[in-house]
């Protein structure tokens, strides 16, 4: 396998800073100035290849959905029956180590700022309506293998999804109330209740 350019290393290594910087600041907060220190690297090198904030931020947010996709991928492939798919799938969503806590940071500044940025609204559309295609695509193989009830497959993947981010910004936002354990248990009684009646 080749090895990556300089340049695509060098950007990868940027928009990873950035994503840092987003979830441990927030938007609004960020300056290339702190990009560039995070990825040990000057300004001017950042600048070089974003030419603004906004650039630099979009294509942050773009990274972060590409490696949600990523993250993903070994589940989708997997050989497991759809059921145990869409389980392994929710847990792995859930904000539980660094990374995923850290990109659901990220998201969540991504909607408070596609609130009033129709280029970001565009970027979230087209994110969550792939995830919500992949989601109701599980339910779907669920009901052809005899696992899933016939219900609505769009409507059971719009409520997960709903279900999956308030929640966890629950679990960010610290609520005593709505912990990483109960979370865990929410979404699989979810599951059971909702998405399995037959």
């Amino acid at each position: 396998m080749p090895r990556p350019s300089v340049e695509t290393e060098r950007r990868a290594q940027i928009l990873h800073a950035a994503c840092a910087v987003i979830a441990g600041r927030g938007f609004r907060a960020l300056r290339v100035a702190d990009v560039a220190k995070e990825a040990g690297l000057s300004s001017g090198i950042v600048h070089y290849y974003f030419a603004n904030k906004r650039e630099l931020v979009r294509a942050a947010f773009e990274q972060n959905f590409t490696h949600s996709l990523e993250r993903r991928t070994a589940i989708l492939e997997s050989d497991e029956d759809p059921v145990s798919k869409l389980r392994r799938l929710v847990d792995a969503y859930l904000p539980q180590d660094d990374e995923t806590v850290e990109a659901w940071h990220v998201w969540a500044e991504l909607w408070a700022e596609a609130i009033h940025d129709e280029d970001l609204q565009e970027l979230n559309d087209r994110a969550y309506g792939e995830w919500r295609r992949l989601v109701a695509g599980i339910v779907r193989d669920g009901q052809a293998a005899g696992q899933v009830g016939d219900t609505d497959a769009v409507e059971i993947a719009n409520l997960l999804v709903a279900v999956l981010d308030g929640l966890a910004l629950q679990v960010l936002a610290g609520s005593r109330n709505m912990t990483l354990s109960r979370m865990r248990a929410t979404c699989q009684s979810f599951i059971d209740k909702v998405v399995l009646p037959a």
